[in-house]
């Protein structure tokens, strides 16, 4: 969950135009009309209740044609089940959980209310428009969002750089690509004082990854962007990394509450030679089913290039908090298969307009599933023992997962969507199966992988060269020693 998953949802940004997000409210809003006049103040104040009624169903068939016209993308479903919809219910209760706490915690003291700023969180009152002029005022709103000043160049003025700065090459040892990891947390206490452990854990564990194969790490704990707060709040921090590190090639998001159990484990990068979007997924719930969990937003991977700007410039504007993310949220509620009623969220909106601009994007994008870049932890930490006895570290699959991600877990919370013994319990297990693969480079693990407490299984020796010589990080790791 990252920023989303301890609590990181406020920042300051916003402003300028160009977004382009796709979004397909654009109906005119008619001449004179004006929802703050003293005159329809008091229609709307005699005839409420029956406006509310009309502006509902108006709403409604405007959406349905302004959809039709405009996307022209056929969301229909088929109505007999398939293998793919079992799939799509067993992934839905993790990214249910992710999405509806975030909508819970997404609001702080620093939110400001604007009654002339529509991305405020109650800046516009919806129902005291008519149909037409909501859409017209959601529209506007969206027009005007952007995540900065628009950027048309960035592969031209990346490669001077490169040229200029030779100190700083777009590649590490053995020609591998510079990988910037990318996560954050709040930047207060966490309501629960064993939450700010677990954090402390969960960005070793990071760090530890990352010295193993030469990636650089960023923890963030500043807001950017008031506007794009909550799940948001990771696009304007990635479209700031990649400005300001022309020098990095791949610019790896990962949420702080997923951590990595497999510190063998390299990602493939051979493989997206001709990509730009790495993300965990399936194919058949995206275009088939059109499925609003077919990705997961918790670990994923942008090239630093023009493309991913431009992604970014459509992805961001269905985010800023208050009319429009609401309303943004009911037309992926209308077109995503088993997405309950609430605001826009990252995920559904990349699914979403990845379907829309299938021909614009997809060329670009990985679905990755033939190893775990995210996997659901509720179903992976009762099976470390057996997979240490029957397995070892490098496989990255179902048999040792490269990574774990506790989904509706909130350990930096007052509440959670799983209870907290379990959370935390299962969080030891899984800090401590991947610990067990650093500590064995020294020596030692630890006693049992609900224990912090370590014990030496290598005695010490006069030759420590030849002995480090032998040590291989994906051998099978013993249950007993």
């Amino acid at each position: 969950m990252g920023q989303e998953g301890m609590g990181y949802n406020k920042g300051k940004g916003g402003g300028g135009g160009g977004g382009g997000g796709g979004l397909p409210m654009t109906a005119p809003r008619p001449r004179g009309a004006s929802p703050h006049s003293s005159h329809h103040h008091r229609s709307r104040k005699i005839h409420r209740t029956f406006n509310n009624v009309k502006i509902t169903v108006l709403c409604g068939l405007v959406t349905i044609l302004v959809l039709r016209g405009t996307i022209g993308l056929n969301l229909s479903l088929p109505n007999q089940p398939t293998d793919a919809d079992a799939l799509a219910g067993a992934k839905a209760v993790e990214d249910i959980d992710r999405i509806l706490r975030e909508i819970r915690s997404d609001s702080g003291p620093d939110d400001v209310d604007d009654a002339g700023d529509l991305g405020g969180s109650a800046a516009y009152n919806a129902t005291a428009l008519n149909a037409t002029e909501a859409a017209a005022a959601y529209a506007a709103a969206v027009g005007r969002y952007a995540l900065g000043p628009k950027i048309s160049d960035w592969d031209g003025q990346r490669r001077r750089w490169l040229r200029q700065n030779p100190g700083f090459p777009a590649s590490i040892a053995a020609g591998k690509p510079r990988i910037l990891l990318v996560t954050g947390s709040q930047p207060g206490p966490c309501d629960n004082p064993l939450g700010d452990h677990y954090l402390l854990k969960t960005t070793k564990n990071k760090i530890d990854y990352c010295r193993l194969h030469g990636i650089e790490i960023v923890h963030n704990l500043a807001h950017l962007d008031t506007e794009l707060a909550g799940y948001w709040a990771k696009l304007p921090l990635l479209r700031r990394l990649m400005l300001s590190h022309p020098e990095v090639e791949w610019i790896w998001w990962m949420d702080s509450d997923a951590l990595f159990t497999d510190m063998a484990f390299e990602l493939p990068l051979s493989r997206y030679d001709n990509r730009n979007l790495i993300i965990h997924g399936y194919q058949d719930l995206l275009f088939d089913k059109h499925s609003w969990i077919a990705l997961n937003t918790g670990s994923f991977l942008f090239r630093n290039c023009q493309w991913s700007l431009d992604l970014l410039d459509s992805w961001a504007p269905m985010g800023p908090k208050g009319f429009i993310r609401d309303e943004a949220g009911k037309i992926l509620t209308a077109n995503l298969k088993g997405r309950p009623a609430f605001e826009a969220d990252d995920q559904s909106a990349l699914i979403y307009l990845l379907l829309s601009q299938k021909e614009k994007w997809m060329d670009k994008v990985f679905i990755e599933n033939s190893y775990y870049l995210h996997g659901f932890w509720a179903g992976l930490v009762d099976k470390y023992e057996e997979m240490m006895e029957n397995h070892h570290p490098g496989l990255g699959d179902e048999r040792w997962p490269f990574v774990t991600h506790f989904v509706g877990c909130k350990p930096c919370g007052s509440y959670g969507d799983y209870p907290v013994e379990r959370c935390l319990k299962s969080m030891e297990r899984a800090f401590n199966f991947a610990d067990n693969q650093v500590l064995r480079l020294y020596g030692f693990a630890h006693k049992g992988l609900e224990s912090p407490k370590i014990k030496r299984v290598r005695n010490q020796t006069t030759k420590p060269i030849d002995d480090k010589e032998n040590l291989d990080v994906k051998a099978k790791i013993s249950t007993t020693s």
